[in-house]
């Protein structure tokens, strides 16, 4: 069906496959609102989103975000903070700073089109192997591989693939795979019929075989080691980070902070943030932090605890309040006060609105 060390597919498998899964996602394809037409900007800002979230959480974020940015030049107008405020809630948030960039540069220098070739898009921000062979194929009709999770776990079990799929070098095999198998008059359904076979059918776990439209060439269901592939090397866990977060109110305000424009949550809203390191006490740290920003403050206590996961880090906050007598001149340049509204019309990711809930 396969050989090992070319992947060169056999035709008639390319014809069955071809055949069948088309036949199945006519049938069978969701009802998903960057469906509705083939406008490359709203099939590009969909595919951001999709990455490493779900379709039901998308779909919301998606229709309120081209209710406010009906327009690729609608987006690239706009202030970064309502950008991200748009976007808030849906996390990784370089997704659409890089967006909003590659936006801009599509609004000035390619007409204010999305551009329709492999070379030129992949130029853009943002903009990998799969999100420029998604916006290609989807939207032009070009014939372009676009690999993601989904896609890499069906080709895994069709062709009894073990190579671990967190390898570049396994999805530039799949790449090649799918270059074989993408028919040149629908290409762009070929592939959401990919995408839409390993969401529904080809799942993580409990593959639903008995309604696969490629059961009968599965090797993987024919070898009865479907639910062993793919292969992927365990991540490490995400760091344990100890954090305290502070409350700090006068006057009917807070004292948030502005994050620094690199690292973790870059550039968003937060409250003030203190890392401890080992045995260190949090109380204490608020006071040291208190003191370096000349601010007088009683009344700390705990309102509460919480954990929150990143990909990478693992934080388990304690959220310290305290009462504000004094303030003098605030040493820190990113730290600024705030009513409730105010705080409410900023962009705060979803770990610092767990604190928030706390207070208003």
């Amino acid at each position: 069906m396969v050989k090992k060390d070319v992947f060169t597919i056999d035709g008639e498998v390319v014809q069955i496959i071809g055949r069948e899964l088309l036949d199945w996602y006519n049938r069978n394809r969701r009802d998903l609102p960057w469906r509705k037409d083939q406008d490359p900007y709203k099939i590009w800002v969909s595919e951001i989103m999709l990455q490493q979230t779900r379709v039901d959480t998308v779909i919301p974020y998606f229709q309120r975000f081209i209710e406010q940015f009906p327009t690729l030049d609608d987006l690239a107008k706009a202030p970064e903070e309502q950008v991200i405020k748009a976007w808030e809630g849906l996390g990784y948030y370089s997704r659409v700073k890089n967006l909003h960039a590659a936006v801009k540069e599509v609004s000035a220098h390619y007409g204010s089109r999305v551009p329709d070739d492999l070379e030129t898009i992949s130029k853009l921000k943002g903009i990998g192997p799969y999100t420029a062979g998604a916006v290609l194929s989807i939207a032009y009709n070009k014939k372009a591989a676009a690999v993601d999770g989904n896609v890499m776990r069906v080709f895994s079990r069709l062709f009894a693939l073990t190579d671990d799929i967190a390898l570049a070098s396994t999805r530039k095999k799949m790449e090649h795979i799918a270059l074989q198998l993408i028919p040149e008059d629908a290409p762009g359904d070929f592939n959401q019929a990919l995408m839409e076979l390993g969401a529904l059918i080809c799942t993580p776990s409990s593959p639903q075989c008995l309604f696969c439209p490629l059961q009968s060439v599965c090797n993987a269901y024919a070898e009865g080691i479907e639910e062993e592939l793919p292969r992927k090397k365990k991540a490490k866990p995400p760091k344990r980070m100890d954090m305290v977060m502070l409350w700090l109110a006068q006057d009917q305000r807070a004292l948030v902070e502005k994050r620094p424009d690199e690292g973790l949550l870059a550039g968003m809203w937060g409250l003030p943030t203190i890392h401890l390191a080992e045995a260190k006490d949090p109380f204490g740290e608020a006071r040291r932090f208190c003191d370096k920003n000349g601010l007088d403050v009683t009344n700390v206590t705990i309102a509460g605890k919480f954990e929150h996961i990143f990909s990478h880090q693992h934080w388990k906050v304690t959220v310290l309040r305290g009462d504000v007598k004094r303030a003098n001149d605030i040493a820190s340049p990113a730290l600024t006060w705030m009513s409730a509204q105010q705080i409410k019309d900023k962009p705060f990711s979803n770990v610092y609105r767990k604190a928030l809930q706390l207070f208003i």
